[in-house]
């Protein structure tokens, strides 16, 4: 690097978890020392450094001082007032390679490590982050560099080492009330396989898996304590949030959920390295196709899965693909608590469970026994669904539940839901034609889920349904009644359960 300018200026702490590492620098000071809004700066405090990027302010620190954020200041120890050595960085060769790849050019595996290295070593910018994401999405990677970006994504964080054979699954996302892995765990985790299934929070829908289990159970947990947990139990649903697997993946998506865009090699990348990280050598995916998903048909399905297949083949991974049904919720709890309530019901009496999720439970459940010899092909349903029916899986369950510091014994009706309540009714006699799963996760997130447990929607009826005039068809819960009301305005306008009658029009109308 070739040294501009060294200056000394003093730290003033913001109260503000920026959550990169950024700096703020006062124009004037900036324009004297020749650095322009985002440049970056080697901050350096004692023995520690952190490469930044500059923010410039005219009035929020004054000239000869230096705005720290509040998590730059616990990473280097910073504290107000002290003397902080300011030094110029050139911009690092991962922007020249991210520039690249917009070009359409293809990367090379040095070029993609260094990417990778340079994200998480937190030397690019949120913007050329988003550039990068942009060129995935836009220009797009073959299945090379995918395989690269994988494997790099791997190599950026800790790995969790158990001493039996692995499994997992992860679905891609997009149907509301897909609480189906706390019945995959406690089934697999009945044999001699392992199945640590890490999960992230909610970002865009009323209840990720974690935030479901977390009404259970704790969900944090360090990677030492996971491996006893599934040592003990063989399966485990925690937080991945802060276990440094595959970190470099969290911070892609970070940049990338507020983008809306999910490109399809940086998706299969994302997956492929969080399952990697756990030591996972067979993973069922479920990809749910149907209105509101992420897969249009089931054409579009299959090629994901065919490329999922071989990209897992390259990695030395067995990855199975269930392409399910998702043009409704699963079950018919959507949100935290709800969807725990429901999951722990079906546990307890699987004769009385939505079938929707029982079968989808045990298909996904059959996919990785019969993948790894459990039992033979085209039993795996089966032999899944008859450890559910008969109680099996429900015992299993409660020893997970226990291992992580919940209450084995705990009922469905022990977990709180939301008390401010609204039910919505059929307007007509006719059939329930079409359920919005669009619909129903903009109604929960109204509603306050997933950051409040309680809140959600529980579905009466379902897509097929006969129902009369006044039938109640879907009912909101809130901890919070201006929440329940937004909530409601929400289901008046989107109307997420459809109710015709046989005769839907008249021709002409005279």
């Amino acid at each position: 690097m070739i040294l501009l300018f060294n200056v000394e200026l003093k730290a003033k702490i913001i109260d503000v978890k920026a959550g990169k590492r950024s700096v703020i620098i006062n124009e004037e000071d900036a324009q004297k020392i020749g650095i322009e809004l985002n440049d970056r700066v080697k901050v350096i405090s004692d023995s520690k450094s952190s490469t930044c990027i500059v923010e410039t302010t005219k009035s929020l620190v004054p000239k000869g001082i230096i705005g720290i954020y509040e998590d730059l200041s616990e990473a280097l120890d910073i504290k107000d007032g002290d003397n902080i050595n300011v030094q110029y960085e050139q911009t690092p060769l991962a922007v020249e390679y991210i520039r690249k790849k917009v070009k359409g050019e293809k990367l090379s595996e040095n070029e993609i490590k260094e990417i990778i290295k340079d994200l998480v070593d937190n030397e690019l910018s949120d913007l050329e982050i988003a550039e990068f994401i942009f060129a995935i999405n836009y220009v797009g990677l073959d299945l090379e560099e995918i395989k690269t970006l994988t494997l790099a994504m791997v190599e950026s964080g800790e790995k969790l080492d158990l001493p039996g054979f692995t499994v997992d699954k992860h679905s891609i996302g997009g149907v509301p009330g897909n609480k189906v892995t706390l019945l995959i765990v406690p089934t697999v985790a009945l044999t001699d396989l392992y199945i640590p299934k890490t999960s992230s929070s909610a970002i865009t829908s009323p209840s990720g898996t974690a935030d479901t289990m977390s009404v259970l159970a704790n969900v944090k947990f360090t990677l030492n304590e996971i491996k006893s947990i599934v040592t003990k139990t063989h399966g485990c649903i925690v937080w991945g949030g802060t276990l440094n697997l595959a970190p470099a993946d969290d911070y892609l998506i970070k940049i990338e959920n507020p983008l809306r865009i999910n490109p399809r090699g940086l998706m299969m990348a994302s997956v492929l390295a969080k399952k990697l990280a756990v030591g996972a050598k067979v993973i069922a995916l479920d990809l749910p196709v149907g209105k509101g998903t992420k897969l249009n048909d089931i054409s579009e399905a299959e090629r994901l899965a065919k490329d999922f297949y071989e990209l897992g083949k390259s990695l030395g991974a067995s990855v199975r693909s269930g392409i399910t049904y998702g043009g409704q919720p699963i079950g018919r709890a959507v949100g935290p608590a709800l969807e725990a309530r429901e999951a722990l019901s079906a546990l307890i009496n699987p004769s009385q469970a939505s079938m929707s999720l029982l079968s989808k439970s045990a298909s996904l459940a059959g996919i990785l026994l019969e993948a790894t010899g459990v039992v033979q092909k085209g039993q795996g349903y089966e032999a899944a669904m008859d450890m559910i029916m008969k109680g099996k899986t429900y015992q299993k369950m409660k020893e997970i539940i226990e291992a992580q510091g919940g209450n084995p014994n705990i009922k469905p009706d022990d977990l709180p839901v939301g008390s401010y309540r609204h039910i919505i009714k059929a307007e007509t006699d006719g059939y329930v034609t079409a359920v919005d799963n669009e619909a129903i996760v903009e109604i929960s997130r109204a509603a306050g889920a997933p950051l409040d447990k309680g809140a959600g929607v529980v579905l009466y009826q379902k897509q097929g349904y006969k129902v009369n005039k006044n039938d109640p068809l879907l009912e909101i819960y809130a901890e919070r009644s201006s929440k329940l009301s937004d909530a409601i305005t929400i289901a008046e306008r989107k109307l997420p359960v459809l109710v015709e009658g046989m005769l839907l029009k008249v021709y002409p109308t005279y």
